[in-house]
């Protein structure tokens, strides 16, 4: 997730039971110009195995060459991104747009795969529209060219996140090919996590905007897969400790300028079901120092732990 899973939050997050991260999409276009943020978007640390780059774009040779790069960068696979419907990425054709064009689709693929000695695999919606679900064919034209596996999100480019996502695509689709899938949409929830890998067939799931603020989903899951019960959530001052885990570690990695920012969605999401969180985030949402952002969760994790039990 573009300005979101950067390696900072890919670190932290990892221990929770992630199988493989997934960095940041970054554009083709922008690594072939040599952009310094592009290149800061696809660095590792060097401690991320397996990691996975994903690229986006419209240009096969320039597709081919992006993943050469990220490969030499250390990357273990490289994903094309045939998903993102945004309209800074479709306006130029690239993400979920291609999608409208399975030609193209097929030759970027064939140009990666051929590009690279790593495993290459796509991640795409539906189709462009309800009309237009291409998702099959592109699949399919997706096996043929070397790909090795498959990622679905649910739902078309027009959709963009509403509705709910449709799982009985992922399941047409796991019975359509022979390459692995992986499921995606609206996995929220522990058991309807593992209710959709039992229904669809699928050989994984993509974790994404669920666990913003809630990494501990990714335990709760991993517990299930593994025959565990789910481990119940952490209260709600340790989740706001691990909170400033996060705060602390960007501001360490990026500077206070561009943490600041950026950390103010992420607190807003860990404030998520705690009393009083709509005040906390517009007072978060305003604040431009990384000390006062601290003091405020810091303030808010000791309210928490001084309120009276709650009755059952």
């Amino acid at each position: 997730m573009s300005g979101v899973t950067n390696r900072t939050m890919r670190a932290l997050y990892r221990p929770f039971g992630l199988g493989l991260t997934v960095t940041e999409f970054v554009s083709s276009n922008a690594l072939a110009y040599g952009s310094k943020r592009t290149m800061e978007m696809i660095d590792q640390h060097g401690l991320e195995k397996p990691v996975s780059t994903q690229l986006w774009g419209d240009d096969p040779a320039t597709m081919a060459m992006a993943a050469k790069l990220v490969r030499e960068c250390g990357a273990d696979i490289v994903d094309i991104n045939f998903g993102c419907p945004a309209p800074k990425v479709t306006k130029t054709n690239g993400g979920s747009a291609c999608l409208r064009d399975p030609d193209r689709c097929e030759a970027i693929m064939r140009a990666v795969v051929k590009a690279v000695d790593c495993p290459v695999t796509m991640k795409m919606r539906l189709g462009w529209s309800e009309s237009a679900l291409v998702y099959l064919e592109v699949a399919a034209r997706a096996q043929s060219a070397g790909v090795q596996a498959v990622t679905l999100h649910a739902r078309t480019a027009k959709q963009f996140y509403k509705g709910e996502a449709d799982w009985d695509h992922i399941a047409r689709l796991k019975r359509a090919v022979d390459i692995p899938v992986i499921g995606n949409g609206d996995v929220d929830d522990p058991h309807v996590a593992m209710q959709r890998m039992r229904d669809s067939g699928v050989d994984a799931i993509m974790l994404g905007r669920a666990t913003l603020g809630n990494p501990w989903l990714i335990t709760q899951i991993r517990d299930l897969m593994e025959g565990r019960p789910a481990r119940p959530l952490p209260s709600a001052a340790d989740r706001l400790r691990f909170a400033l885990v996060h705060y602390r570690a960007m501001v360490d990695e990026l500077g206070e300028p561009r943490a600041v920012p950026q950390m103010r969605k992420h607190i807003a999401l860990y404030l998520k079901g705690i009393p009083g969180a709509a005040a906390l985030r517009e007072r978060i949402m305003r604040i431009d120092s990384a000390a006062e952002a601290v003091g405020t969760v810091e303030e808010t994790i000791r309210r928490l732990e001084c309120a009276p039990p709650v009755a059952a």
